[in-house]
């Protein structure tokens, strides 16, 4: 690391004021300080001192899905051979499903990356570190199937229109992955749902062997096929068809073990869209008219991308409520809808994506509401000591 150091220190001249790439400042420093913690000190004003900076806070977020991601790539190979009817071994799902996976995850860093950079060196600031967690996002939420360069589009499209039109990290309103995933879900609807865009390299059909499904338990719940859906421990474990980290609600669980440890991740607000989706789904138990209302309430918690959202979307700690109290309002209003969505408009299946946006927008409204009522507390609390200190 010394001589990593040392070749930084002889070049970075050249891109500092009144050097040959001074232009190229913003990229620079942005790669000396992914490589090295930033030696600026405050000089002056009041400060927080801390251990841990954005950069530190992403790269434990990007750790926290790196359970699922190893199983997203396993269980990419699983599907493709069960579907083919090739028997394979552990190591042979998951070269498959490596080989299927790290190109999407090159494209989207690639592409999203290539715009931050550009966008910093027009605005002449720093390279911020959101991205680091969105890149690992957008593949994580897409089908393995999805042209790169359909990934690629979408990606920049969540950068610019969801991020950087509001003036970059920290200014959005819109989760950027999720942004992502609905511009691919509205612009390209036929390589999004479908019974075999889950399968690695059987997009139509070609080569499965007979019996075999590749419908998402989503996809037979909607269709009230809900014989089909697989058992509860396969939906829990996630050897089943679905987005590339979704379906293991076990390895979710251990990234929101991890973002919790670290108080990175907001446990209130995973616990209330928790509890939000189970509420709603008691209630459409108690009137259930068809199939997909009468699943055990419990269960939708683990199909989808239900789990995968509440860890990993409702806590983006931008889009999301800030006071204590909203967070708790958010995220049981993010579980409620999902479920809502979800089972009474079967145009829309996975509603989890949509309840997070829909909630994203009015995250400032419940905040503001939060704080007036405080204020108003408040205010009733002092006039009342100001009363009881006048007939003292």
């Amino acid at each position: 690391m010394k001589l990593l150091r040392k070749q930084i220190d002889k070049i970075k001249p050249h891109f500092q004021k009144g050097g040959r790439f001074e232009m190229l400042h913003s990229t620079f420093d942005a790669f000396e300080t992914f490589l090295f913690v930033p030696d600026k000190v405050t000089t002056r004003g009041a400060h927080i001192r801390d251990s841990i900076d954005m950069k530190r806070t992403m790269i434990i977020v990007v750790i926290a899905m790196v359970p699922a991601l190893l199983f997203g790539m396993w269980n990419t190979g699983y599907q493709h051979f069960i579907a083919t009817g090739t028997e394979a071994g552990f190591l042979d799902n998951f070269l498959h499903g490596f080989v299927k996976v790290l190109p999407i995850i090159v494209v989207s860093y690639a592409s999203g990356l290539a715009v931050e950079f550009i966008f910093a060196q027009i605005r002449n600031h720093e390279v911020n570190e959101g991205f680091l967690v969105t890149g690992m996002l957008i593949p994580l939420i897409v089908p393995v199937d999805v042209p790169l360069w359909m990934v690629s589009v979408a990606t920049i499209f969540a950068v610019i229109i969801g991020k950087e039109v509001f003036g970059g990290t920290g200014m959005n309103i819109l989760n950027p992955a999720l942004t992502a995933r609905a511009f691919l879900f509205f612009a390209y609807p036929t390589y999004m749902s479908g019974d075999f865009v889950w399968i690695s390299g059987l997009l139509k059909g070609e080569g499965i062997v007979d019996g075999f499904s590749g419908a998402t338990p989503l996809a037979n719940a909607s269709l009230g096929n809900t014989e089909a859906i697989p058992s509860s421990m396969e939906m829990f474990l996630g050897t089943i068809p679905g987005s590339i980290g979704e379906t293991s609600t076990l390895a979710i669980l251990i990234g929101a073990a991890i973002l919790w440890f670290t108080g990175v991740g907001s446990i209130r607000i995973m616990a209330s869209v928790f509890v939000g989706g189970l509420m709603m789904g008691l209630i459409l138990n108690l009137f259930a008219v068809n199939p997909f209302m009468e699943i055990p309430a419990w269960e939708h918690l683990i199909m989808g991308g239900f789990a995968f959202g509440a860890v990993f979307m409702a806590t983006d700690p931008v889009t999301a409520s800030q006071t204590d109290r909203g967070k708790y309002i958010y995220g049981f209003l993010v579980g409620f809808l999902a479920i809502l969505i979800r089972v009474l408009n079967p145009a829309y299946p996975e509603g989890m994506m949509l309840a997070i946006l829909f909630m994203n927008v009015f995250a400032p409204l419940i905040d503001h509401n939060v704080m007036q009522a405080n204020i108003k507390r408040r205010l009733k609390r002092a006039e009342g000591s100001n009363i009881l200190n006048k007939v003292q």
